[in-house]
């Protein structure tokens, strides 16, 4: 499975991602912004402080973090 080598944030509420397999490319999820644990990017500036995890995943501040379909999470 390719693994995610990074991730920053893109226009709204999408995910710019790189895999290690050369695959690049956005997601988009406003969808899920302002539902649940995902309130918290409704706050100023949260969305935009993603980070890719440890464990492969986009992540926001060690407590919320989000597996994609294609990510190496644990």
């Amino acid at each position: 499975m390719p693994k995610l080598l990074e991730v920053r944030p893109a226009d709204g509420r999408k995910l710019w991602l790189r895999y290690d397999d050369g695959t690049v490319g956005e997601v988009d999820l406003a969808d899920l912004a302002g539902k649940g644990v995902f309130q918290k990017w409704d706050e100023h500036g949260v969305f935009e402080s993603v980070t890719l995890a440890d464990h492969g995943a986009p992540s926001w501040d060690e407590v919320l973090d989000l597996c994609l379909t294609r990510c190496s999470c644990a």
